[in-house]
């Protein structure tokens, strides 16, 4: 059964942006929460494009929720809440960026084990399947980092329509550009993207369609025990 919480943050799941807000003004708590879970991922990773950083990205994102929920009441409606949100995190993350270049930091030689990491995209390897999850994370990994490399302005525009699928006109409006400009560095991004990653592609193809571990046993027995052979003890 579900909890009361678990409960009354679904119904709040089903409420439309104009009604949150107005809740969330109130300081309701379901209201506040699910406005968050519903931008999170969007939001982080417009701050992750701009910062090229997990953690500075996650403080942003908080930050930015924070200066959000003390000023609802100037939010009007005439934009969409995701819009509104996403330019005062990127505000935000220009904002730590500059300061970042003003005072910058020596980074620690290895990171700590709380640091954090970069919201992966969905993968559908079984938990069960060891060696194809590690090949989609190195897949995975090479994507992230190869977009990182991605000049500034071209990583903020391929983030935004690329990966959380934002339209021409809602990239422009959000990152104060031209359409036109939208087009032309999302094609430069794509093509810059794919020249890197034919030259480093060549590093996880020997993981590709990964066939070993319990899998590999596995049809090894099955072949074994159709041929009359004994299992092998090992394997039982």
């Amino acid at each position: 059964m579900p909890l009361p919480e678990q409960s009354a943050l679904r119904r709040a799941g089903d409420l439309d942006d104009q009604t949150l807000v107005r809740l969330a003004m109130a300081q309701d708590a379901t209201a506040l929460r699910t406005i968050m879970t519903r931008y999170n991922q969007r939001l982080y990773r417009l701050a992750r494009s701009i910062l090229v950083d997990d953690s500075e990205a996650e403080d942003v994102l908080q930050e930015a929720y924070l200066s959000a929920f003390s000023h609802l009441a100037d939010f009007r409606g005439d934009a969409a809440l995701a819009s509104w949100l996403s330019r005062i995190v990127i505000n935000e993350s220009i904002a730590r960026l500059r300061k970042k270049r003003r005072f910058p930091t020596v980074p620690p030689a290895h990171p700590g084990p709380d640091s954090a990491q970069i919201i992966a995209f969905p993968n559908t390897a079984s938990p069960d399947d060891p060696e194809r999850h590690m090949a989609q994370r190195q897949i995975l990994e090479l994507v992230e980092k190869t977009t990182d490399s991605l000049p500034e302005s071209f990583r903020a525009v391929f983030m935004a329509r690329a990966i959380e699928g934002l339209s021409t006109e809602e990239t422009a409006e959000l990152l104060d550009i031209k359409p036109e400009t939208v087009k032309t560095r999302l094609f430069r991004a794509r093509k810059l993207l794919r020249e890197r990653m034919e030259a480093q592609v060549g590093e996880v193809l020997g993981d590709a369609f990964p066939f070993a571990g319990e899998r590999c046993a596995s049809v090894t027995e099955k072949v074994m025990k159709r041929l009359g052979f004994p299992s092998d003890p090992k394997e039982t």
